[in-house]
């Protein structure tokens, strides 16, 4: 490798990792935005949060790639055009290409880099993503007493305090509501003056020592309201311990095998295998509907229709064999069966609709993964020439032209993936049109920086604009000189 080669993937690495880095935390911030109101107040350990960001993280590298690749080519560019060292590389005979083809190769090798990783890691990570975040969404809130209000995380239990220490834990004028028989409301009521609460040993249990209070009991059965099949036991106590059971407060993996068959969670080949099924399985679901039909109405039954049945009949004759109540219960035993022909297309028309979306999901996921690597080498397309003709380095006006054609790009990727999912468009158009739009961009970039053009030269327009007028000027018939 030249020595000029080294250096500009030197000047392109530094740029790469601060804007990725930079991307990445954006993204999981948007995240953390979405899901705080899930996260807050669960209690949860600090490695349990560390493990769901490395999660998302790892999810949302394919798509910071693209464009940390479009602003670093930009800035590494534009950093050489404002330094005055493209100038001389240009002077020397080296063409835009002939600069660009190191990082040209690395963008590549980058881009099947990020194939791979989409391919092999990305669907391990959404899976422990997605099952990690569904545990913590279903996570009961952690416990938290608050003065004057009743706290119902705990099973089978309603507790209230009226003050409470924070220091020292003391709990004063404690009202519990014991829930925990089916069908028998408020059954055990404890209510004591004061208390003070502490976790066991083993942190699975609250143990609430509770003094000078009372408890009613009333054990009723469900359905009696005679006295003596409802005993009531009344009592008081000096001091009492109750024991409140918090399993069902801790966080409880799910089995990750419930969501394995998602289409997030499958590589190129599980997408193309679970695409093959969901066909085989719609193939199989139009028989069985075909049939149902043929077979609703009497009509329709056999091999093929039988055309003497569907002959008109008169009236007269019918009604001369038939009487009226008869002919009424023929004729209504004929609708009912024309409803629900109708229902059952109804409801045809909805199944095929849900398996023709989730077909597309699968064809779209299969599509995104190699649409974001061959993203890199089109906004790389895009940036390279873009820096070059800019001669702007920095995070200023690259940061601009890079989030404008990453808004572009994101914008129509994802109107174009709903549209696909409603069937409005095929999959693969649907994933590949967003770079189908932006290819033409880094075509006209890439022959503008190729060519010097002058593309954003305000002069260069202003002399084009008089030159355009002089065309519409009209000519004297005298000179404007004095003879």
């Amino acid at each position: 490798m030249k020595r000029l080669h080294q250096m500009i993937i030197r000047a392109f690495l530094g740029p790469l990792a601060l804007t990725f880095l930079i991307v990445l935390f954006i993204l999981v911030m948007q995240f953390l935005w979405k899901y705080v109101d899930d996260l807050m107040g669960k209690g949860l350990e600090w490695y349990v949060l560390l493990e769901l960001l490395a999660y998302a993280t790892a999810s949302f590298v394919p798509l910071a790639l693209p464009l940390a690749v479009l602003l670093s080519s930009i800035m590494t560019m534009g950093g050489l055009g404002e330094n005055s060292e493209l100038v001389p590389m240009r002077s020397a005979g080296l063409g835009l290409f002939r600069i660009i083809a190191p990082l040209g190769v690395f963008v590549g090798l980058l881009s099947l880099a990020s194939l791979v990783f989409s391919n092999n890691v990305l669907p391990v990570a959404n899976l422990k993503f997605r099952s990690l975040l569904w545990d913590i969404t279903e996570k009961k809130p952690a416990l938290n007493l608050r003065p004057g209000v009743f706290y119902n995380g705990i099973d089978g239990f309603s507790i209230r305090v009226a003050t409470k220490d924070e220091d020292t834990g003391e709990l004063g004028d404690v009202l519990i509501y014991d829930h925990r028989a089916a069908f028998q409301g408020n059954r055990t009521v404890i209510r004591a003056e004061s208390g003070i609460m502490r976790r066991s040993a083993d942190g699975r249990y609250l143990v609430l020592t509770l003094r000078n209070g009372h408890f009613y009991d009333e054990h009723g059965v469900a359905g009696s309201n005679t006295k003596d099949r409802n005993p009531m036991m009344r009592g008081t106590f000096s001091e009492d311990e109750v024991r409140l059971d918090l399993s069902g407060l801790g966080l409880r993996r799910t089995d990750e095998e419930l969501f394995k068959d998602h289409y997030k969670m499958l590589t190129m080949s599980q997408l193309a295998l679970g695409e093959d099924s969901l066909l085989r399985h719609i193939a199989v679901r139009d028989s069985e509907q075909v049939g149902h039909l043929r077979y609703g109405l009497y009509v329709m039954r056999g091999t093929a229709p039988r055309t003497e049945a569907l002959m008109p009949v008169a009236v007269d004759s019918a009604e001369a064999g038939l009487s009226a109540e008869a002919w009424m219960s023929i004729h209504d035993v004929a609708m009912n069966m024309a409803r629900n022909q109708v229902n059952y297309l109804q409801q045809m028309e909805n199944e095929r609709a849900q398996r023709e979306e989730q077909l597309a999901k699968y064809r779209i996921e299969w599509h995104r993964k190699p649409m974001l690597a061959a993203a890199c080498l089109l906004f790389f397309f895009i940036g390279a020439p873009l820096g070059a003709i800019i001669r702007k380095g920095g995070m200023g006006l690259p940061t601009v032209f890079a989030i404008v054609f990453f808004l572009i790009f994101h914008i129509v990727s994802f109107s174009m993936e709903k549209l696909a999912i409603a069937g409005g468009i095929q999959p693969w158009l649907g994933m590949w049109l967003a770079a189908l739009v932006l290819l033409p961009i880094g075509l006209l970039l890439t022959w503008k920086a190729a060519t010097d053009s002058p593309l954003f030269d305000a002069d260069a327009y202003y002399r084009g604009w008089q030159r355009f007028r002089a065309l519409f000027k009209r000519k004297h018939a005298h000179p404007t000189a004095v003879q």
